[in-house]
């Protein structure tokens, strides 16, 4: 099997930008939100065959994406009746309908994001100029974690996960706990966007690659959502809480002590990485206070001395070089 299309999203930490951001009022970007989610649910359950013929043309790149990657049923082929039955089923389902109609309720107006995206968009035309706008297309996918994705050259965002954290349904589900479903709300899709958008263009290093060399990826990629997001606070770009974020800065030190006593930088195995690049409510070994992802933190603040030495440097030309570990040498980050 190649690669899969579909880039799901990781929700990272980053903080406040340090410089002025640019104007790019001048860069021409405009976005419009295609409902796919409404399109979805309008389809004729006495002719799904023929309603998804209709959404195969209107959602060509799409619409199989979801169906096998995101419901998970299977690989779209308009010559059987397998995939047809599955939507019907769906369709037909009273919590699918009864989550539609929450989410048409909730979401009814989408001009907001429309221009909160094409604001991030400009940016980063500023800042990668062959960058291409996506096309935006919103979905349900039944809860199912799926809150940005790319596939191709369109931008997928799963509406019911961003419902507000006292959404009743979120609480029923054991696979989302409260340091996760903290962050289901609507003011975290355009940074979730623009972070999966990033993935896309510089995914993190897979199998094999030393902890440094993760921090320092994630540290790159919260340092874009900095330039590309400046009037975004914080703590939404980080999905750390203000005390979550404050701790991280008055305990900087003793967290890069931490790594470096321990001997962790140049660790490879991947279980012991994901222990500080993984999701989750704490980092094990680390005081109570420290929030999940400490490398994020780390990371970010690796690349901000990295560039604040390294002033000719781009950011395109930052996200473009391979040698993670040169840019930690040659950041000389020693927090004091």
């Amino acid at each position: 099997m190649g690669r899969p299309l579909l880039l799901l999203l990781v929700v990272c930490a980053a903080c406040t930008s340090r410089k002025k951001a640019p104007d790019v009022s001048h860069i021409p970007v405009t976005v419009s939100i295609a409902r796919f989610d409404q399109d979805l649910i309008a389809v004729d359950t006495n002719q799904v065959a023929a309603g998804l013929d209709s959404l195969h043309a209107r959602y060509p790149v799409f619409l199989p994406a979801y169906l096998q990657h995101i419901m998970a049923f299977g690989a779209y082929n308009e010559s059987t009746d397998r995939i047809p039955e599955q939507t019907r089923l769906m369709l037909v389902n009273n919590d699918f309908r009864t989550l539609q109609a929450a989410v048409q309720q909730k979401f009814a107006d989408l001009g907001w994001l429309e221009q909160d995206l094409a604001q991030g968009f400009r940016y980063m035309k500023y800042y990668f100029p062959a960058f291409k706008v996506p096309r935006v297309v919103t979905f349900i996918s039944a809860i199912g974690n799926y809150g940005a994705v790319t596939i191709d050259t369109l931008l997928g965002i799963g509406l019911d996960m961003y419902m507000g954290g006292d959404f009743p349904v979120y609480a029923s589900l054991p696979d989302y706990p409260a340091y996760m479903v903290r962050r289901f709300s609507r003011e975290y899709i355009t940074t979730n966007c623009m972070q999966a958008l990033a993935q896309q263009k510089y995914p993190m290093p897979g199998a094999g690659a030393k902890l440094v060399e993760l921090m320092v990826a994630a540290g790159r990629e919260q340092y874009l959502l900095e330039q590309v997001l400046p009037d975004t606070p914080d703590t939404i770009r980080t999905g750390y809480t203000k005390a979550q974020l404050e701790w991280c800065e008055d305990n900087e030190m003793m967290i890069w002590q931490y790594f470096i006593q321990n001997e962790l930088l140049y660790k490879t195995d991947w279980q012991e990485t994901m222990h500080f690049i993984g999701d989750g409510p704490s980092t094990q070994g680390m005081p109570p206070g420290a929030p999940g992802r400490i490398g994020y933190f780390v990371g970010l603040q690796i690349v901000r001395k990295y560039m604040e030495r390294h002033p000719e440097v781009t950011l395109q030309q930052l996200m473009d070089d391979k040698d993670l570990v040169k840019i930690f040498s040659e950041s000389k980050y020693r927090p004091r």
